[in-house]
């Protein structure tokens, strides 16, 4: 089995990459901006990495075969940690990058959409070997959208938007396999097993914690928004997902 660096590694998505990459054989190195815990006793090694100042980086790939790439953020930070990323792991011969990316990364107009729509230019371009999978968003982050439209007395949805909410620790699972195969360029999309629209995941939330409000489809205006009408987050065509977000819900979810 190989040697896997995973970036972003105590993150909502990392956490679960390390699990499933070790369930699989892998030898793990979590690289993270934070010093290991005190006293951790662990089954996979720990680097501190500064992304921006590049420190610990190149030390970090000393003997490792593939990158998974899950380090999240903002704009800015895509970016840097991907340049990063690519600098050494061309000096240390990194057999493999593996890039977690969002569906829709190249037609919504989101800054943090373009920025890994950037990301993903530079690695292809960068001579690495890489495979890059997008998914649809994760279902806490779904959950998080859904609450801040059930935050009023009137749950106001904008009017035709829908979500394909995916399992996290599926897509992990899919990125672990990935890690373990060879590089695939480009491969399919991961979506969940239903796209519903907000209103309907609304219903779903406030029927979960036991409360009612009214929701109103409302009209917004707007590039964003008319991307998402047109469906330029979701993928109908791959939704291999198979948590949905209401089993999301009844496992504990709505209390997140």
């Amino acid at each position: 089995m190989s040697s896997v660096l995973v970036t972003g590694g105590t993150g909502n998505l990392g956490r679960h990459v390390v699990r499933q990459l070790l369930d699989r054989g892998h030898q793990v190195r979590l690289a993270s901006r934070s010093a290991a815990p005190v006293e951790a006793i662990t089954d996979y090694s720990w680097a501190r990495v500064d992304y921006r100042s590049r420190a610990g980086l190149d030390a970090a790939l000393i003997g490792v075969d593939t990158i998974v790439h899950c380090a999240g953020g903002s704009a800015r930070g895509e970016a840097e940690t991907m340049a990063a990323l690519l600098s050494s792991g061309r000096r240390a011969r990194v057999k493999h990058l593996v890039y977690i990316s969002i569906v829709g990364v190249d037609r919504l107009p989101l800054g943090y959409y373009r920025a890994k729509y950037a990301a993903e230019r530079s690695l292809i371009g960068s001579g690495l070997p890489w495979t890059i999978l997008r998914t649809t968003q994760f279902h806490d982050l779904a959950l998080a959208i859904v609450k801040g439209v059930c935050r009023s007395p009137v749950a106001l949805a904008p009017r035709g938007v829908s979500l394909q909410p995916v399992a996290v620790e599926e897509v992990a699972l899919r990125l672990s396999e990935l890690a373990g195969a060879d590089p695939a360029g480009r491969v399919p999309e991961l979506g969940g097993p239903e796209i519903r629209t907000l209103a309907d995941l609304a219903r779903l939330y406030l029927r979960s914690t036991g409360r009612r409000r009214p929701i109103v489809p409302l009209p917004v205006p707007g590039r964003l928004i008319k991307g998402l009408r047109a469906g330029h987050g979701l993928t109908p065509d791959h939704a291999d997902g198979v948590q949905t977000f209401a089993e999301y819900l009844a496992a504990g979810g709505a209390t997140a």
